[in-house]
């Protein structure tokens, strides 16, 4: 067993039995490498990467490839999930040298400083693919760093150099663009120019990926503008992304993304920030249309969240491995005869061909002879191309049917799951469930996100109630909290925690959001605007991330400038407003020209833009009229307003501000609605709370 033996991350842990002489990310690797003269070889990856597996089986457990490694390098492993400013600095760099090809696993060689001087990403053990094999690059890399130091160095300085230049933000395009409705229109019909009339999403071709933050982007444009064609694309690509075989179809959640335009054929990890995010997607579909495919697949969602991912202590699991038994989506995949002897001992035999036609499982099969489930046509239309078939005989044929199909599948061996617990990406699940639980009235799915606040509060908060960044309970039943919280880690916490706020209307979830945010402002600001990804107090590294762009996840600037507008609607502090308009002007020209990697500051904007609209209520939640008021708020899609409630009249002390001063009117149940610094009259009636709604949003 190496140093790896000694880590939390289940990555690190994967590798601690290799014959490398690994070490973490640390001083400890850093001082070695200068004492012996010798370059750094870092490699990066994360637990659901089938080709990490890959290179780990092909070159980390060979023990002449090892042997070479230890002999020539001081070898670093990174889980990129725990260290995702590692993971930013050297991927920025790979990408430099690769011409801009990134990706994982990542292999950077460095000097024993930290400056990168070549980097790729998979190798194999022998040359193929047009690539050269490992051992040669391992040789190659060796050669330049003992024989040609000099040039090594300039290339060295003129990456690093860059890196600290460019700093990771975008420049701002000279004159500026206005940050104004135009540029959201702008960017809105960028999106669906290039969406796929045919199979759905908002590019065309492969592979493709889900895309939540801009989908929901266009959501709210839609709720602002009435854009009906924006609307049918969103909802066409929500429909075939959940038909598809990227949805498991019997468990529920969704696999990263699809390596054909179909949705068809998967990556099948799945990953806990992925489902959250969709599951919001969905639920916002289901509110601006009833359609109750889309809370259902909503439900689906957060109950296979719920089932799998989620632990005893109240935190959520990163992500589920594509492999198990060494074979990628084994567990998601069926023969035809499998399926067809699990089946027919349940139904009828008139009952058995149209089930699998809906699943479209078939004898050659859809993915290495055996099927992914999908649904490429409409139940009705599979019920009408069999004879004498009733629609909903074949609806219950076909639950049937994924109920024995999914007690199969659990008897299966699953695929490995990476059981720590980050900040950021329980934050996003904590605000799934929060806005879920309000929306389709779940009281389970709230106490799932009381619970996981809770968490993120307890476990993974620093005595001084910063955050941890990751958290991973031990085989002693201990758990064990460590590294700094990131920005997207502050960010995805507020969210969730104002989520859950406007859920339960407890006091001190908002405290604890305000709190985290004025931290944020603190420690992570840049004097001439927007944030650092690492806060003033973090490990010195070879330059300070600044990522801009939403990738897989919510850029954490973006994320923050979306919190900091809906906490200055709360709080009237015009300080947050100011922070957040810091971070949208750097990036105008960005957001108009790739408004697809800037899903989460167009929704900043378009907050911004449209102007938060302040919805206070004085009135208990067991009284009738308050539940019929907050029904009128919350259950329709209003992605632009905030609301707030407290049970009695409140004084200049209230928590969040926006009570301050609010009271009944005429003993009963009362609303307060403000936008832009203007508050209407107080209603008492949902007739009149509508009006206002309706000519706030107009």
């Amino acid at each position: 067993m190496n140093r790896l033996q000694y880590e939390t991350s289940p990555y690190l842990l994967q590798h601690a039995d290799n014959p490398v002489d690994w070490y973490a990310w640390g001083e400890e690797a850093f001082a070695v490498a200068r004492a012996e003269d010798k370059p750094v070889l870092l490699s990066i990856g994360y637990s659901a990467c089938h080709w990490c597996h890959v290179m780990e089986h092909e070159s980390f457990e060979d023990e002449e490839t090892a042997g070479m490694m230890n002999r020539l390098f001081v070898n670093i492993k990174v889980d990129r999930e725990e260290r995702p400013d590692v993971d930013d600095i050297y991927m920025q760099a790979t990408l430099m040298f690769t011409g801009g090809h990134g990706g994982w696993p990542m292999t950077v060689f460095m000097t024993p400083d930290g400056r990168p001087f070549h980097a790729g990403t998979y190798f194999p053990p022998e040359p193929r693919y047009g690539m050269p094999s490992f051992r040669q690059v391992l040789l190659a890399a060796s050669e330049a760093y003992q024989n040609r130091r000099g040039q090594l160095e300039d290339a060295a300085n003129e990456v690093t150099q860059s890196l600290q230049r460019v700093g990771f933000a975008l420049p701002k395009e000279k004159g500026g663009i206005e940050l104004n409705a135009d540029l959201l229109t702008h960017a809105a019909q960028k999106l669906i120019a290039q969406a796929d009339p045919i199979y759905g999403g908002l590019h065309r071709g492969q592979p493709k990926f889900p895309q939540p933050m801009t989908l929901d982007y266009l959501l709210q444009y839609h709720a602002h503008a009435a854009d009906e064609e924006i609307l049918r694309v969103v909802l066409f690509t929500l429909r075939k992304m959940a038909h598809g075989g990227m949805y498991d179809q019997l468990g529920g959640g969704f696999h990263r993304y699809s390596v054909d335009e179909k949705w068809l054929v998967p990556h099948f990890e799945k990953m806990l920030y992925d489902n959250a995010q969709l599951a919001r997607a969905y639920l916002h579909a289901y509110q601006v249309t009833g359609d109750e495919f889309f809370a259902q697949i909503t439900r689906e969602i957060l109950d296979y969240v719920e089932r799998e991912m989620l632990d005893p202590t109240g935190g959520f699991y990163s992500t589920q491995d594509a492999d198990s038994e060494g074979e990628e989506g084994r567990f998601f995949i069926w023969s035809a005869v499998e399926a067809q002897e699990l089946l027919q001992e349940v139904l009828s035999p008139e009952q058995l061909g149209p089930v699998l036609a809906y699943f479209n499982v078939t004898q050659r099969g859809n993915f290495e002879g055996r099927n992914i489930l999908n649904i490429p046509h409409r139940l009705e239309d599979v019920a009408a191309a069999s004879e004498g078939m009733d629609v909903e005989e074949l609806r219950q044929a076909v639950q049937r049917a994924k109920e024995i199909l999914f007690a199969a599948r659990e008897a299966r061996i699953k695929p490995g799951r990476d059981e720590k617990m980050l900040a950021s990406w329980n934050g996003m699940m904590l605000a799934a469930f929060a806005e879920t639980a309000r929306v389709l009235d779940d009281e389970r799915y709230r106490q799932i996100a009381e619970r996981n606040a809770q968490f993120l509060l307890t476990e993974l908060s620093m005595t001084d109630g910063r955050l941890y960044r990751t958290h991973k309970q031990m085989a002693d039943g201990l758990g064990q909290s460590k590294l700094n919280g990131y920005l997207e880690d502050y960010a995805c916490v507020i969210e969730g925690l104002i989520e859950l706020y406007q859920t339960t209307f407890e006091p001190y979830w908002f405290e604890q959001a305000e709190r985290l945010a004025d931290h944020v402002l603190v420690h992570f600001a840049d004097p001439d605007g927007g944030f650092f990804d690492t806060s003033d107090d973090h490990e010195a590294l070879i330059a300070r991330p600044r990522n801009m762009q939403d990738n897989a996840t919510p850029a954490g600037s973006n994320l923050m400038a979306y919190n900091l507008i809906k906490l200055a609607a709360y709080t009237g502090k015009v300080a947050y407003e100011d922070a957040a308009i810091g971070v949208l002007n750097q990036i105008t020209a960005a957001m108009r020209e790739y408004p697809s990697a800037f899903g989460t500051a167009l929704s900043a904007l378009n907050l911004l833009v449209s102007r938060p609209v302040e919805v206070a209520i004085i009135g208990d939640q067991a009284e009738t009229q308050t539940r019929e008021f907050l029904d009128l708020v919350q259950k329709s899609y209003r992605p632009t307003v905030v609301t707030a409630l407290a049970k009695a009249d409140q004084s200049e002390e209230a928590i969040p501000t926006l009570l301050a001063h609010r009271t009944r009117r005429n003993g009963v149940p009362t609303v307060y609605v403000c936008q832009n610094f203007v508050c209407d009259t107080p209603v008492n009636t949902t007739e009149a709370l509508e009006r206002l709604l309706t000519r706030t949003s107009s």
